[in-house]
């Protein structure tokens, strides 16, 4: 089994080439797109879908088309949730974000571009293949990352701002607006790696757990973390009156609201035959995040 650092230095080699493989494009758009998508960040998702899929015994170089998309996405998710209309942000993974040196247009664009992209690099993927898991794996993707997955999360993380905390609706917006894409991830790569559907939906409920457990302290974080290490400002959730778990809760029974999630993420790998010591290790060491 790899380590993680080597499936991240395996994504951050395939990334742009992936971008580029979209073909010839505006030079300022190319450009825009590619800020973000070299401006670092932890690459969990990616790596959480080549390990998975190399764990149930899947091929990750197969599967490398996939985890590139899946970043993409996620990429394009963090340009749009930094623009003014949104979360407002002005630096990004210790950068200034998009709009700040591209403009508002150019990172709408650029957001746009990353999505589309991503669409097409998994549809040529998908059709080079002799069975449908290329398919089903890109159909995971796109549902986790749309309507009923990460947009919707975040519509209602936007609509709820200046409301009183609610559990339920958190929750929700956790689940989605978080979760959602760490779902895509672990069930994508276990689908490309051909698992039974019951395996598939363990480790989805391994990553939800482990999901709303990474919000919860990314939800710590905002409050006491340092915004040098995390590479973004702190304390904007409070500055724009969001819904979170801290909010809701307070400090420490956040904190042991994500302890519980880490051992039911933990429980959801215990049914699962192979060794997942990655997952094992993000999840044990979540509570220590800096960034």
């Amino acid at each position: 089994m790899k380590r993680f650092e080597e499936y991240k230095d395996a994504v951050n080699k395939a990334l742009l080439p992936a971008l580029h493989s979209a073909g010839p494009m505006p030079e300022k758009l190319e450009e825009s797109m590619a800020y973000s998508l070299s401006a670092g960040g932890k690459r969990l998702r990616p790596v959480l879908l080549l390990a998975s899929c190399e764990a149930a015994g899947g091929d990750p170089e197969e599967a490398m088309a996939f985890a590139c998309a899946l970043e993409m996405i996620h990429t394009y998710s963090l340009i749009h949730d930094d623009l003014p209309a949104l979360d407002n942000d002005e630096l990004r993974r210790g950068k200034p974000t998009n709009h700040m040196v591209f403009g508002e247009a150019g990172a709408i664009l650029a957001g746009d571009g990353l999505l589309n992209t991503a669409a097409e690099v998994m549809a040529r993927a998908a059709s080079g293949m002799n069975d449908l898991r290329g398919t089903k794996a890109m159909a995971c993707i796109m549902r986790h990352a749309g309507v009923s997955g990460m947009i919707g999360g975040q519509s209602l993380d936007v609509a709820s701002e200046n409301q009183e905390p609610d559990e339920e609706l958190l929750t929700y917006i956790h689940l989605h607006k978080t979760a959602d894409l760490l779902e895509a991830a672990v069930e994508a790569g276990l689908i490309l790696a051909g698992a039974e559907p019951e395996l598939v939906e363990a480790g989805r409920q391994f990553a939800c757990h482990y999901g709303l457990a990474f919000q919860m302290t990314d939800d710590l974080l905002d409050v006491d973390g340092d915004a040098a290490l995390m590479g973004k400002n702190t304390g904007m959730d409070a500055e724009q009156h969001k819904m979170t778990w801290v909010a809701l809760k307070g400090v420490e029974k956040t904190r042991e609201d994500a302890e519980r999630e880490i051992r039911l993420a933990c429980e959801a790998l215990d049914r699962l035959p192979w060794e997942l010591s990655i997952h094992r290790e993000l999840a044990g060491s979540l509570l220590d995040r800096k960034y």
